[in-house]
């Protein structure tokens, strides 16, 4: 105790080095069994730690993949028969032979069941059934291929595996040693074994939630990241990104972080050219492309810039490409060159080397802090990392982003936060990726969903994309609509290009069929904080990211590994980007896609379709295929401009039809590491129907922490209903009221849904809702929403290319387009406007079939209609 207490004060003293990531890596002794030259530790009831080493020198320090190996120890026994050792657990039986020297397929074997049939694995057995996990870069990928050999891209190996077993073998990895700030050092016996196997059967997310409770936690990143991000590969000055920011704002398009890339720092000097072309930096480089002081021709105030940014409520974030080191005409050169041993007379320049723990803490006490205090938020750590260090094995790019990650960690002042390329298994501790220079075609955004959902399997999954793709092309309104779309329904929604004037990244710069669309992902997006921050926290939890694969849920289904295109967006909802242009002569793309068992809310046409089952669909240039699970509870915010304009108040509740359900609402204080001290929020809420009655109950908020709100109103929105004929709150009858004040309820025609705004309340209190019905159909109120909205788009056209009114009817196809606005204002004529509006659909159809020949232009209109009846 008292060489504790010593410890606690030294460390009081120096703050700025304590080390906030907890590393156990030493195991309980209860859970190790030695013998001879082996060690075995048993750290989960499905994974072993297999090391042999023929000098007995076994390897208690971290490694760069596992970090904690002090853990509950699981139940196993040990045995011996005929010279071999036996660990048994739960899930498997391992034998060694002992004595026998290094594993090989002879002497090691573990035996395991899978759906009531034993498998047996040894190190020559292939794992076919392997998942993939995630690249370094999609830099220079057309879809799954580069370049002109057509190469490939090579995902590596998952944890999650058909054959319900992985092996990772960490015998080579660098490890970490015990300084206040890990630091890596080489293994110092490189002759033996360290392998860990990992037994799950089917159960998948048990792998996922084993793997990062050894290896570390998913952070969650700041709540900002989850809004809309802003970057362009463009010689911005202070005043177009300011007056850029005011577009945002004037456009009614939200936005959180302003990526600033490589033109805020001095870039080039007329001195680095000979005959017009630029010459290569001391370092071997092309001058300029590393940088460290703000080019003040540009940015003639960055510290009044960033105090503004802060007065906007966005974060920015700066770009680097740090290979070259520290030229001499950087700012700081002298300052640097100094610490480092070099004298500044010599113009010499400071090289980059990452893995020198002097070099790493001069490079951020000298060149990044002092930004970070003007205001910079978090660094994009952009290319230039190379391929190898001086320490054997030590990746660069994962060593970057550890030291970048835990200096921020080192300071305490906010979450930390970088922007990074992967650098390999484990570095799922450091998010967000950056996945690189794509190309701008259709193949491209097509491959993103699969390869975010992969990553998953090896606990990365905060990549961030190129929304709208990076070069190879110029600007095409559908495709980007498309792409925005599917960065809506991503980790981050991140736009960015490279440096080409024909590339617009601006969606207010679009025409408005596809300005409106891609406005409304991004509010549809901010709208979903809530879910997504929620299922951020689950992520931490458990090990399973946001985006993940369909067979997390469903590993026996055969349905689940051939839609790689799909994938489940949080627990409660699928999402099947469409990745593909519209048909010829189209207003609609069809898109084919598998539904689980159950039954789905398709959210942007309100159908309700039953799963179990491969479905195609259509979707017009408004429409992204996204389903809610029957019963699922969709936490949701009012509209907001950035994450942290206001509080979430009131908090909207989204349920979807089915007969019960739940959620719980995660909150903290959105930007700081106290989340993982206790310091966080959940609030309960369950639903359950019977027969004609609703009751939603919001329960006490369970936890707390700084700044959390003690008084809340709920804006619960039942969808796919007909108007009730009682709501009560708590007990007491609520009034109809069409404007929605508190404490009163209204009918939103354009959802076909109920809404209720309770008063404000306590947040420790519970509160009950009760809706009774007159009518539960929700079969026919499903594809109301999708027709409704298709028929609007006949609509305008007829007013713009008007038929032969003598023989056609203008006033049927207005009314029957007007169905979602009259029930708005009008909720008690709901059900006979609905059974109406049947005869008046397939009325207008009659007409525009009639019509067709002498208006052909009607004809895709026709098509989109006649295709909607199945909505």
């Amino acid at each position: 105790m008292k060489r504790f207490l010593i410890l606690i004060g030294a460390l009081a003293c120096i703050p700025q080095l304590v080390f906030a990531q907890k590393y156990n890596p030493v195991a309980n002794p209860d859970a190790v069994v030695q013998s001879g030259e082996t060690r075995f530790t048993i750290l989960k009831p499905g994974v072993i730690r297999m090391e042999w080493s023929p000098t007995k020198s076994f390897e208690d320090h971290a490694s760069m993949v596992f970090v904690n190996r002090n853990l509950p120890v699981p139940h196993y026994t040990t045995s011996e028969e005929n010279g071999w050792l036996i660990i048994k657990t739960d899930r498997f039986t391992l034998r060694y032979q002992k004595d026998s020297g290094k594993f090989t397929a002879d002497n090691l074997r573990i035996e395991f069941s899978m759906d009531g049939k034993t498998k047996q694995w040894d190190l020559d057995t292939p794992n076919t059934g392997n998942m993939k996990g995630t690249a370094r870069t999609l830099d220079g990928y057309n879809g799954r291929y580069r370049g002109k050999a057509h190469e490939k891209i090579d995902l590596g190996t998952g944890l999650i595996s058909r054959d319900g077993w992985v092996l990772i073998d960490d015998s080579d990895e660098p490890l970490f040693d015990n300084s206040d700030w890990p630091w890596v050092m080489e293994r110092p016996d490189t002759t033996g074994q360290d392998l860990y196997f990992f037994c799950y059967g089917y159960d998948y997310k048990s792998a996922l939630k084993d793997y990062t409770d050894i290896a570390g936690k998913i952070p969650m990143p700041p709540r900002f990241v989850f809004g809309a991000w802003w970057s362009r590969y463009w010689e911005y000055t202070d005043l177009e990104l300011r007056n850029l920011v005011r577009e945002f704002h004037s456009h009614d398009v939200p936005l959180d972080v302003l990526v600033v890339d490589m033109d805020w720092h001095i870039t080039s000097s007329p001195e680095w050219y000979e005959n017009g072309k630029k010459g290569k930096d001391q370092a071997g480089q092309w001058a300029g492309w590393t940088g460290f002081t703000w080019n003040k021709h540009y940015f003639p105030d960055p510290e009044n810039f960033l105090n503004w940014t802060q007065s906007q409520n966005l974060k920015v974030c700066l770009n680097l490409h740090p290979a070259s080191g520290i030229q001499p005409h950087e700012k700081v050169y002298p300052e640097m060159a100094k610490a480092m041993g070099i004298d500044p007379a010599t113009k010499k320049y400071v090289p980059f080397d990452i893995v020198d723990k002097k070099f790493a803490k001069n490079f951020m006490d000298i060149v990044l802090h002092p930004m970070q205090k003007d205001g910079v938020d978090f660094w994009w750590l952009d290319w230039q990392q190379w391929s190898t260090t001086a320490i054997k094995g030590m990746n660069p790019t994962f060593y970057l982003n550890y030291v970048f990650y835990s200096d921020m960690q080192h300071q305490g002042n906010s979450r930390p936060l970088i922007f990074h390329r992967c650098g390999g298994l484990g570095n799922h501790r450091y998010e967000i990726g950056f996945s690189g220079d794509t190309y701008i075609t259709w193949k491209s955004l097509a491959f993103q969903p699969y390869y975010t959902a992969t990553a998953s399997n090896v606990g990365f999954g905060y990549w961030s994309h190129d929304i709208g793709g990076h070069y190879g092309g110029c600007s095409d309104g559908e495709m980007y609509t498309r792409w925005v779309q599917w960065g809506a329904f991503s980790p981050v929604l991140r736009t960015h290009c490279t440096k080409n004037a024909c590339i617009e990244r601006r969606i207010w710069a679009y025409p408005l069929k596809y300005f409106y669309p891609m406005r409304d992902a991004y509010q549809m997006r901010y709208a979903m904080i809530p879910y997504i921050y929620s299922q951020s926290r689950k992520a931490y939890d458990t090990g399973v990211s946001i985006l993940r694969p369909m067979y997390y849920s469903h590993p026996r289904d055969e349905q689940a590994y051939l839609f790689p295109d799909e994938y489940m967006f949080g627990d409660d909802m699928l999402v099947r980007p469409v990745t593909a242009p519209l048909g010829e002569d189209s207003l609609y793309t069809k898109v084919k896609l598998w539904l689980p068992q159950g039954d789905w809310y398709e959210w942007y046409t309100g159908s309700m379709i039953s799963g179990g089952r491969m479905v195609e669909r259509s979707y017009t240039l408004n429409e992204i295929p996204v389903f809610a699970r029957a019963g699922a509870v969709i936490p949701m915010q009012p509209k907001m401009e950035n994450t942290h304009e206001k509080s979430v108040d009131p908090l909207i509740l989204n349920v979807v039809p089915g007969d019960s359900g739940s959620v719980s609402v995660y909150e903290d204080a959105g930007n700081n590491d106290n989340y993982k001290n206790g310091k966080y929020a959940f609030t309960d809420v369950d639903w359950k129907k019977n027969g004609l009655t609703s009751v939603v109950h919001i329960h006490p908020v369970r936890g707390e922490y700084g700044g959390m709100l003690r008084m809340r109103a709920y804006e619960i929105k039942m969808l796919l209903t007909f108007p009730p004929e009682e709501v009560q709150i708590n007990g007491q009858p609520v009034p109809y009221d069409s404007t929605l004040a508190n404490n009163t309820w209204k009918y939103d025609g354009d959802g076909f849904q109920t809404v209720v705004l309770t008063p404000e309340i306590a947040t420790d209190r519970e509160i009950t809702v009760t809706l009774r019905f007159g009518k539960d159909d929700p079969g026919l109120l499903s594809g109301k929403k999708g027709q409704t909205n298709r028929l609007i788009r006949f609509m305008k056209i007829l007013a713009e290319k008007g038929w032969d009114k003598s023989k056609y009817s203008n006033d049927t196809v207005v009314y029957a387009a007007q169905l979602m606005h009259r029930l708005t204002m009008h909720p008690d004529q709901t059900e006979e406007a609905v059974k109406a509006f049947n005869d008046h659909y397939n009325s207008i159809l009659e007409m525009i079939r009639a019509s067709a020949g002498e208006h052909p232009e009607y004809l895709p209109y026709l098509d989109m209609l006649s295709i909607s009846k199945d909505l």
